[in-house]
């Protein structure tokens, strides 16, 4: 919050924010802001988990090797966070006064579904009271003076299986059990996502974990495709009564 009042923002942390998950929230107030919807530039501070045997270079230093900054969270999200500042910074010093107003916001919790986080961003007062004309969220880190943006309507859906089915001994090949029908509806999903995947992807290996380069590549957009995951899967006997 510091940095964004020293740029000259009106910083505050969001009332409703959890015990040590600040959502800090950052207003330049337009010169007609008041009359036409804001512009969100939104991010998440927290980062995924270090495992240190996989680092070949220190992951909470901050390393600057070969014109690239390595650590953890450099790039997953905590570049943008710097860029908001610096671009908001080298606004001010021009003396350039938006008609809009520019609200920066920064959450907690986005790698864990953000319950503490954009959830809480969304269902606050404050949050409820602007007028947003347009948001940018997560982005990648550019190498040159390009801003690539990336747009889609993408929405999630949970789905829900249950199956129920014939159990019996161990002894026996039991037909119809639950476990066996769960795994026809894991197959059907996983061909689905491999067919989706290959339309995104394609032969390329090199960015596989990264749908957004690939999209960039391909001059393709993740709104092109379905991305589906089957992320749980629980199973066993229940016991209907007690002996």
């Amino acid at each position: 919050m510091k940095e964004l009042t020293q740029i000259g923002l009106d910083a505050f942390i969001l009332p409703e924010s959890a015990p040590h998950k600040p959502i800090v929230v950052g207003v330049w107030k337009g010169s007609e802001g008041d009359n036409l919807p804001c512009v969100v530039l939104n991010s998440h501070y927290d980062v995924v988990p270090v495992i240190l045997e996989h680092w070949n270079v220190p992951a909470f230093e901050g390393l600057i090797k070969d014109g690239k900054i390595y650590g953890r969270g450099t790039q997953d999200m905590k570049c943008v966070c710097a860029q908001y500042l610096v671009a908001l910074e080298k606004l001010k010093k021009t003396r350039f006064v938006p008609k809009r107003t520019i609200v920066v916001t920064y959450v907690p919790d986005e790698e864990i579904g953000g319950n503490d986080g954009m959830n809480v961003l969304l269902n606050s007062p404050w949050f409820k009271q602007q007028r947003i004309g347009i948001a940018l969220d997560e982005g990648l880190a550019n190498t040159s003076n390009d801003f690539s943006v990336f747009y889609g309507e993408r929405l999630p859906w949970w789905v829900h299986v249950s199956a129920t089915g014939s159990t019996g001994h161990g002894s026996r090949f039991i037909e119809g059990s639950a476990v066996a029908q769960v795994i026809q509806v894991c197959n059907k999903a996983l061909a689905y996502r491999e067919a989706q995947r290959i339309l995104l992807h394609g032969e390329d290996s090199e960015h596989a974990a990264c749908s957004h380069a690939v999209a960039k590549k391909k001059e393709l957009t993740l709104g092109d495709v379905t991305t589906i995951n089957v992320t749980m899967l629980r199973a066993g006997v229940q016991a209907a009564g007690k002996d």
